[in-house]
């Protein structure tokens, strides 16, 4: 069971610095704002007008995305194809508040997961706060985004969720999804859970929604690891599921 606010204190405590700076900010704004005209504080209190707008947009995002939207009951998972599997693989990049759920979800499955994350590569100061304070999923195995431990199509039920835009290197993550595509099974699922860089998470996280990528990018990756989108639903207007399969297989 997820608590109450458990989502929005993650994303301030694994983010804390930029908090600090954004607060820090203000209170230098406030203090200067007294030591000039008035013309200079109308322009002051413009910005931290802004400033503040900005911020509360953001966590309040963040507060619906993952703590009130209903995203970690999975009844998204309600779709066309029959929500079933022997054997569920779940790939995180360094954080994984999800296989526990997986596993409640796909009763007698067996859930094996993978965390890809590389300190040389994955560079994201957030998920070095997030790995000290989660424990790894039992179990949990060490991989890279250019070899999984899974003979050639062999999974049936592979999930991504909130972790392959850690991958931020475009030749690199055409690369994952391709040894992803080799694993999968002839009429095997992937289902990649993310953020979008567009319209709603710029509004949303203004510059901070240069961290997603496109969904242009994503068509473009799936397209070169020789995978198709079965179907694509917007589970809030921040976040996006792609649900994919070996490119000429039908469902």
């Amino acid at each position: 069971m997820r608590k109450p606010f458990q989502g929005l204190w993650n994303v301030v405590r694994f983010n804390w610095p930029f908090y600090v700076l954004a607060l820090g900010s203000v209170l230098a704004a406030l203090i200067f704002r007294q030591y000039v005209n008035e013309l200079f504080k109308l322009g002051i209190n413009v910005l931290l007008l802004l400033a503040v707008f900005l911020t509360l947009a953001s966590l309040l995002v963040s507060w619906y995305v993952y703590d009130l939207s209903g995203f970690y009951k999975l009844d998204w998972l309600k779709g066309p194809r029959p929500e079933t599997a022997e054997t569920i693989i779940n790939i995180n990049a360094g954080f994984d508040d999800t296989s526990e759920l997986l596993k409640s979800k796909f009763e007698g499955a067996e859930v094996i997961v993978f965390d890809f994350y590389d300190p040389a590569r994955h560079t994201e100061a957030s998920i070095k706060r997030a790995r000290k304070a989660y424990p790894p999923f039992p179990g949990t195995l060490s991989v890279t985004t250019s070899e999984l431990p899974l003979d050639g199509d062999s999974a049936n039920k592979i999930f991504a969720i909130f972790s392959a835009h850690e991958i931020r290197d475009a030749g690199e993550r055409d690369a994952f999804f391709t040894e992803i595509n080799r694993a999968l099974s002839l009429h095997g699922q992937l289902i990649v859970v993310e953020h979008l860089r567009d319209a709603a998470n710029f509004l949303a996280y203004n510059i901070g929604a240069f961290h997603f990528h496109s969904r242009a990018s994503w068509l473009g990756t799936f397209a070169a690891a020789g995978l198709q989108i079965e179907y694509e639903i917007k589970l809030t207007p921040f976040v996006s599921a792609f649900f994919l399969r070996k490119h000429g297989t039908s469902s």
